[in-house]
């Protein structure tokens, strides 16, 4: 049996989006920046998904939506432009939070190095930023506030509506990293009070390489591409036209279902909960009152998250873990050191995120397995014994 439980790291692309991306390859396939007919109909067309994007997050217009190549760029263009325009004013002082997508943290290190001053928040046990302590964090030199509405490893969402209006009464501009978001979540900018958001296609059942970033207006923005004049002369380089059409399709396809999508999912996600937390020195990362619907985060004692992943594997379900393997050690994930987890704990750790197209039988089927790979993996581990694990053994392996 095959299980995809990967869905926050990519989406296979939909019909939808497949169907709406073809005829940019094959037949109207013209540069939008040509004067031509034949590439006119390819410029009204991206304006028409611009206005689709926009209606989505609801923006109030479309010329707020700049196309992207994905998150990254767009977590990038805003963070470096609102730090770029920031000093130009004496402020050099950006917030946001410990567990933050690499794309946001890495951006703030580099900064780090140019002389800017970063704060990252607590996230506490729950995963949630608490608004008192970022409220105590915002200072007059604070050009920025970047906040992801939900983590990409546990699923938490935060209180974007009331960090946007907290933003808002002191003046400084808030970023949010939406990627794991959109599509399967409301958003609205203007009611959430958000200045700019990321979003990245191929969470969203769009194909890879394609994002936005919307600007609300009056609010300033750098290039990060120089070139062309291509988005407003605000991101340079031929637009990916088939992808943006995609993408547009996608998003409005997932926003038009997204009540019925999360009722299921959210389903399927709590029997996970429920039954691998039967698992004997098992726990859940994260609030599971502020939750994506897909997303499930948990721990196991006593293994380490690659083995977990490899025998899944060869069992045919596609999962992911928050440790990593580089340069020959193993790391636990930032975002569970950042919740307060113990790197012993933090190894066993396994994320499952559900698609609308996985079934009872897919979970079914996960929780029989995981709970078979796990009492397995304990019976090989040099840090278990009789069932529970063995801490004098578990300190003087990490200690090597």
């Amino acid at each position: 049996m095959f299980v995809y439980a990967d869905n926050a790291a990519t989406t296979c692309v939909s019909k939808t989006a497949l169907d709406a991306m073809m005829p940019y390859l094959t037949e109207y396939y013209g540069n939008p920046s040509s004067l031509y007919a034949f590439a006119q109909k390819v410029t009204e067309d991206v304006a028409k998904a611009r206005q689709t994007v926009a209606d989505c997050l609801g923006a109030k217009s479309p010329r707020e939506i700049i196309f992207t190549s994905g998150g990254s760029e767009a977590d990038n263009q805003a963070i470096f432009s609102a730090a770029r325009l920031g000093a130009r004013k004496g402020k050099k002082h950006l917030i946001s939070t410990r567990f933050e997508h690499h794309a946001v943290l890495h951006s703030l290190a580099r900064l780090e190095k140019e002389g800017f001053e970063v704060t990252l928040l607590d996230v506490h046990e729950d995963g949630v930023v608490r608004l008192d302590e970022l409220a105590a964090a915002i200072r007059e030199d604070t050009c920025l506030v970047t906040i992801m509405f939900a983590n990409n490893e546990i699923g938490t969402v935060q209180p974007v509506k009331e960090i946007g209006a907290l933003c808002r009464e002191r003046g400084v501009p808030f970023h949010c990293d939406a990627v794991q978001a959109a599509g399967h979540m409301p958003i609205n900018v203007e009611e959430m009070n958000i200045d700019m958001l990321s979003i990245s296609g191929h969470k969203f059942h769009a194909p890879k390489g394609v994002g936005a970033l919307y600007v609300r207006k009056n609010i300033p923005i750098l290039n990060l591409i120089e070139g062309g004049a291509q988005e407003r002369g605000k991101r340079a380089g031929t637009e990916n036209v088939a992808g943006i059409a995609a993408m547009a399709a996608a998003l409005k396809e997932s926003c038009d279902n997204m009540e019925e999508n999360s009722a299921k999912m959210c389903a399927m996600r709590d029997k996970l909960f429920a039954e691998l937390g039967k698992i004997p020195h098992s726990k859940i990362n994260g609030s599971l009152e502020h939750h994506v619907p897909g997303t499930v985060n948990m721990c196991f004692e006593g293994i380490e998250g690659e083995s977990l992943l490899l025998m899944l594997d060869a069992n045919g379900i596609c999962a992911s873990s928050g440790s990593a393997c580089t340069s020959g050690s193993l790391d636990p994930s930032h975002v569970l050191l950042a919740m307060g987890l113990s790197h012993e704990i933090a190894h066993g750790s396994l994320r499952l995120t559900l698609g609308e197209q996985n079934t009872e039988e897919d979970v079914d089927y996960i929780i029989e397995t995981v709970t078979d790979v796990v009492k397995t993996l304990r019976s090989m581990s040099p840090v278990w014994e009789n069932g529970h694990p063995n801490l004098t053994a578990a300190t003087e392996l990490h200690a090597h």
